[in-house]
């Protein structure tokens, strides 16, 4: 299952525009302006939070939750070389593997690019005068694609790969609170290492909040772990010593699913 892109219609103009830092995209690169828009939202940083793990809530009802998901850069999917997204720590507790796809490299996820290109062709979007007819032409192609179109002898993808109806792994939102896991969380988290830098009042951000390091680290690189065992940050100097360490409150079950509208 892939998240992070999105269609647009064939007939567009183009004009020069800016992309948030931590896109796939450069700063200034030449992008679409559509004569035609069917979301208000052109990117997803501009799409509240609670829409997001909404719709995901919706896929995961429908086709089970997925072994692992892969996602692009950008809010609120991944931050390159960083700390996991709140989004992303909602879908480790539900026990699915994030995989971050490299920046500026879509060959890497070339079944899922090259899949989106014949949607768009099938579905032709600059043809649709609604959502609601790309929607039905998208579910179209999608079932010809999967229950229909030839893929080994004359059986569909659907008959080879059964799971592709069902991961087998149900869901359900009245069940998540049960399924979700925060150690799968802390048990993540615990293999990573990233570098801040201190700012002059002796402080590094981390997921919103600021985290005193000391005054002498002022404008000093650190490396910041996570301890699973302790639930706690760990700051490090450059050589790896410790420098200190404190509780990590935001890794809280009750805190990481209330960011991402737990449903009740």
């Amino acid at each position: 299952m892939t998240f992070g892109r999105w269609m647009r219609p064939s007939n567009f103009s183009c004009k020069t525009a800016k992309v948030p830092v931590g896109y796939d995209w450069s700063m200034n690169v030449r992008a679409p302006s559509c004569g035609r828009l069917f979301s208000p939202q052109r990117y997803w940083t501009q799409v509240g939070a609670a829409a997001t793990p909404q719709q995901l809530r919706q896929a995961f009802a429908c086709w089970g939750l997925p072994g692992r998901v892969r996602v692009d850069n950008g809010a609120p999917w991944g931050s390159t070389g960083d700390w996991p997204t709140v989004l992303a720590l909602w879908l480790l507790g539900l026990g699915i593997e994030m995989v971050w796809n490299p920046p500026r490299q879509p060959q890497k996820n070339g079944v899922v690019e090259c899949s989106q290109g014949t949607a768009k062709r099938w579905a032709e979007p600059g043809q649709c005068v609604s959502v609601v007819q790309l929607q039905q032409r998208l579910d179209e192609a999608d079932a010809l694609q999967r229950d229909a179109y030839p893929y080994v002898g004359q059986r569909s993808r659907s008959q080879v790969w059964p799971q592709l109806r069902h991961s087998g792994r149900s869901y359900a939102t009245t069940r998540e609170a049960k399924q979700w896991q925060l150690q799968r969380v802390l048990q993540h988290l615990g293999g990573y290492a990233v570098m801040r830098r201190v700012d002059c009042s002796g402080k590094v951000s981390l997921y919103d909040r600021l985290r005193y390091v000391g005054v002498a680290q002022a404008g000093r690189w650190v490396a910041v772990l996570f301890d699973a065992e302790r639930s706690e940050w760990v700051f490090a100097d450059e050589a790896g010593r410790q420098i200190r360490s404190q509780p990590a409150e935001e890794m809280q079950a009750e805190r990481i699913r209330v960011l991402w509208a737990e449903p009740r």
